[in-house]
């Protein structure tokens, strides 16, 4: 699902991110729906490597942090497709996460002018991760798509139940969405992602264990993802 702002404004202002997380704020708040599901063109796969940012310790990792391969995933989280990626990743991880040749690494790609609601669930993801940490950060993407399976969208009014369902103190939660300060952080890995060549969501990196960045992007089948993994394990 390609971004549709120009190559000049791909660089979003955190004010632009800050209106979206107000608008879904107020949603929240008031147990409204958000706007219609926009549906966006099949992904493909880009084979040429890209410069991508290090992953560090700090980051939203799912297994080994040593792993010899990492895919890092640029998501959206009101993404059709990424929910579809999602569970893709999940086989992945259940094949290769417990032996830790493979690490999941999640990153913010909001595409807001295509799901306006996007960059506030990236805002209420950062929370959560704040205040309960790893597990419940990556238990909440999990809440998050289940309450909205594809091509249907998050409805606020669930919020609180998806949060309690982490054992996150709802009223902590809403006091950091509210605060919108790790929309920062949420507006650097969206241009990160443009800058590594995402042009759509998700925008999946392979990190192979010499270093080498291979993209893949779009969601992928599971067997492409593992073919993809088994050469980079050689």
């Amino acid at each position: 699902m390609p971004p549709q702002q120009s190559q000049s404004s791909l660089s979003v202002p955190v004010a632009i991110v800050i209106a979206g997380a107000l608008i879904a704020a107020a949603v929240y708040f008031s147990n409204a729906g958000g706007a219609p599901t926009v549906e966006n063109p099949k992904p493909g796969t880009n084979p040429e490597e890209k410069e991508v940012p290090a992953v560090v310790a700090s980051e939203h990792i799912l297994g080994n942090p040593n792993a010899q391969v990492k895919i890092v995933e640029y998501t959206d989280l009101e993404c059709p497709f990424c929910k579809q990626f999602h569970d893709t990743m999940k086989r992945v991880m259940e094949k290769y996460g417990p032996d830790g040749k493979v690490a999941w690494v999640m990153r913010n790609f909001p595409l807001s002018q295509l799901h306006p609601n996007a960059p506030s669930l990236a805002l209420a993801a950062e929370c959560v991760a704040e205040l309960g940490g790893n597990s419940a950060y990556w238990k909440f993407l999990d809440e998050i798509f289940r309450r909205a399976p594809i091509n249907t969208q998050f409805d606020f009014a669930q919020m609180d139940a998806a949060v309690g369902a982490v054992a996150v103190n709802t009223t902590q939660f809403k006091s950091c969405f509210e605060s919108e300060k790790h929309a920062a952080k949420i507006e650097k890995e969206f241009n990160d992602a443009v800058a590594s060549g995402g042009r759509g969501t998700p925008f999946n990196i392979l990190v192979k264990k010499d270093g080498t960045n291979v993209p893949i992007e779009g969601s992928q089948p599971y067997e492409v993802v593992v073919a993809a993994i088994e050469d980079a394990l050689k």
